[in-house]
């Protein structure tokens, strides 16, 4: 029995999912993960999405102006979808609808990745909140 991609998504988002996709807003074109960082994504208008990169060096430097706390590190013992070791850059936030994910969905072009530890979720809350570039309605989200 097929499930509806509606309900795939809608019964696993929560803090901490992990989506794999390739999106129009990233400069490059290749599918990355994006990690939901809402206390509560259901009921919120949008989704806060963070993008992992395993281009440490080239984040840390085009970031380097920010509070460290901003890029964090992953390595794969903390996350076991990652193979190598991974940033996940707080200063950008990218929102999505629900709607938005369940199309990518429905079109084939978002896979379903481990959950992440809350205790990361944590870590790049505090991260988009020391950021001096995200907007204050999405940290308003977070706090």
């Amino acid at each position: 029995m097929d499930i509806p991609p509606d309900l795939q998504i809608k019964s696993s988002i929560k803090p901490g999912s992990v989506y794999y996709f390739s999106d129009e807003k990233l400069t490059s074109k290749n599918p990355h993960f994006f990690v939901v960082i809402n206390r509560d994504p259901l009921s919120d208008a949008v989704l806060l999405l963070l993008c992992a990169s395993s281009k440490i060096e080239k984040k840390r430097m085009w970031y380097s102006a920010c509070p460290s706390e901003t890029l964090v590190e992953v390595s794969p013992t903390q996350y076991r979808d990652f193979t190598v070791p991974t940033i996940i850059n707080c200063n950008v936030v990218f929102d999505f609808t629900i709607s938005q994910l369940i199309a990518k969905r429905a079109s084939g072009l978002l896979y379903f990745k481990t959950e992440m530890d809350i205790s990361i979720i944590e870590e790049l809350r505090k991260g988009v909140l020391a950021s001096p570039t995200v907007e204050h309605k999405f940290k308003a989200l977070l706090r």
